[in-house]
């Protein structure tokens, strides 16, 4: 079992250093903006969790399988070998997230997490326990200052804490249990399980029905499906001897 943390800062291989400490909630920070909007262009690196995907599947009013086929890449995380979803940017509009519509964000009310929180970022650990670091921005202008909290606040981060606490726990227990079963699993069972993960994490959702129910509901639908392949495989080894 690895006891790690969890980064959401949507940086891939993004790991916190000491020049970026945990800040408390009734903590002051500050950080400069020149108002450029570069947080929103050239980035392949906006990391969506399946509640962000559903949120924007909710504001556009399509099934999350759509939104990410049309505004996403998808792939199977090096480390946790778990599907990862990505905004994708648009190359014909100077490689802008492709929800960037001139200077306006097209989906702001439904924004995914990093960028609610950015320059901000989130860490959760495997007992849940959230914290908050600020990313280094390097954008020079004006110097704008905040504090912790009421800076979460202005997206309602705090009211959407839970779900990612049980999306970031899930995606760990999940970790521990691939590994398991890719040391188990034919390649083409392994294939099979990835695509059962990307329907429990991301595709087989209701954006008109609440998200956190349902991911509870697609775990156990997950659990049995991991046991089925299980004994498939058993039987499959069995059969060879």
């Amino acid at each position: 079992m690895r006891d790690h943390h969890i980064d959401l800062c949507g940086q891939i291989d993004f790991t916190r250093t000491e020049a970026m400490p945990l800040l408390a909630r009734d903590a002051h920070f500050s950080f400069a903006c020149n108002g450029c909007g570069d947080c929103c262009r050239g980035r392949e690196d906006i990391v969506l969790s399946g509640f962000d995907l559903w949120r924007i599947a909710a504001r556009l009013r399509l099934p999350p399988q759509i939104v990410a086929r049309g505004y996403c890449r998808a792939s199977i995380g090096t480390v946790s070998h778990l599907p990862v979803l990505r905004l994708a940017p648009v190359k014909e509009n100077r490689n802008n997230c492709p929800f960037l519509t001139g200077d306006r964000c097209a989906i702001h009310d439904a924004e995914p997490l990093v960028c609610a929180l950015y320059p901000l970022a989130q860490e959760i650990s495997r007992k849940g326990q959230v914290s908050y670091f600020l990313q280094p921005t390097g954008c020079g202008g004006q110097v704008i200052e905040a504090r912790v909290e009421d800076y979460l606040a202005r997206y309602d981060v705090p009211a959407r804490e839970q779900t990612d606490v049980r999306w970031a726990q899930t995606c760990m227990t999940l970790e521990d249990t691939v590994e398991q079963l890719e040391a188990l699993l034919s390649p083409v069972l392994v294939r099979r399980m990835q695509d059962k993960l990307w329907q429990a994490l991301y595709f087989s959702y209701d954006y008109a029905a609440p998200f956190l129910p349902q991911l509870e509901k697609k775990l156990h639908w997950l659990d049995a499906e991991f046991a089925k392949l299980t004994e498939y495989q058993q039987k499959r080894n069995n059969a060879s001897k």
